[in-house]
Formats: structure tokens, C-alpha cells, sequence
């Protein structure tokens, strides 16, 4: 059973940064295509970026492009999201999910990942 695990989440002000890790276990990690997606009070849970298995190949929502960065370290089961610029519209709790499918057709939807984080918490003040 594949566990995910996330940490870095916090409050910050607008503008500043944070940086989100995500550490796996019980599966063959480097396999795996790797994405955040992120819930806010209200809404439904939506795609930030996935990183595909091979070759860091990398996709991101219309809404962080150019502001969040996600990398993937295979020698440490870990996967990584960089967030810089932020707003407090990025409030929200960030999910980390891992699909066996290593290079999704439709990353940006719930259905396509098996394996869920239990999230963690990123508030942005004004």
C-alpha cells in the first residue's frame, strides 16, 4: 500500500513563499506520475501540477503557471512543490497524489491518481 505524506504548509503573507514536500512509501515511486492538487473552504478539489515519471515532464494550472514549481527526487521517494508570488487565493488545503498511470492522459482529473495524501494546510494573509 502506497502511503503519501505531506509537510510544509503554514501561514504566510501575501508575496512570500513556501515549499510543500510530499514523501512515499510502499511503491515504486520513480513509476509514479506525481501531483498537487489543493481545496479550498467550499470548493472542489482542484489540479495545481503534475510531474510524469519520466523525464520531469511537467504540467501546470492556468492559475499558479509561472508562480509554483514542482520537482521530483526518486532517491528520496519525495516530490516537492515550490510556491513563490503567493496570493490569498492559494489558500487551501494542498493534496499530494500518486498515479500508477506514469504519464496520466487527463492529470488534471481526481480520477486518474490511486493515492491520496491527507493534505496540509496553506494559508495566505492580505
Amino acid at each position: 500500500q502506497v502511503q503519501l505524506v505531506e509537510s510544509g504548509g503554514g501561514l504566510v503573507q501575501a508575496g512570500g513563499s513556501l515549499r510543500l514536500s510530499c514523501a512515499a512509501s510502499g511503491g515504486t515511486f520513480s513509476t509514479y506520475a506525481m501531483a498537487w492538487f489543493r481545496q479550498a473552504p467550499g470548493k472542489e478539489r482542484e489540479f495545481v501540477s503534475v510531474i510524469r515519471w519520466r523525464g520531469g515532464v511537467t504540467s501546470y494550472a492556468d492559475s499558479v503557471k509561472g508562480r509554483f514549481t514542482i520537482s521530483r527526487d526518486n532517491a528520496k521517494n519525495t516530490v516537492y512543490l515550490q510556491m513563490s508570488s503567493l496570493k490569498p487565493d492559494d489558500t487551501a488545503v494542498y493534496y499530494c497524489a500518486a498515479s500508477r498511470y506514469g504519464s496520466p492522459t487527463m492529470y488534471s482529473g481526481t480520477s486518474s491518481y490511486h493515492y491520496w495524501g491527507q493534505g496540509t494546510q496553506v494559508t495566505v494573509s492580505s
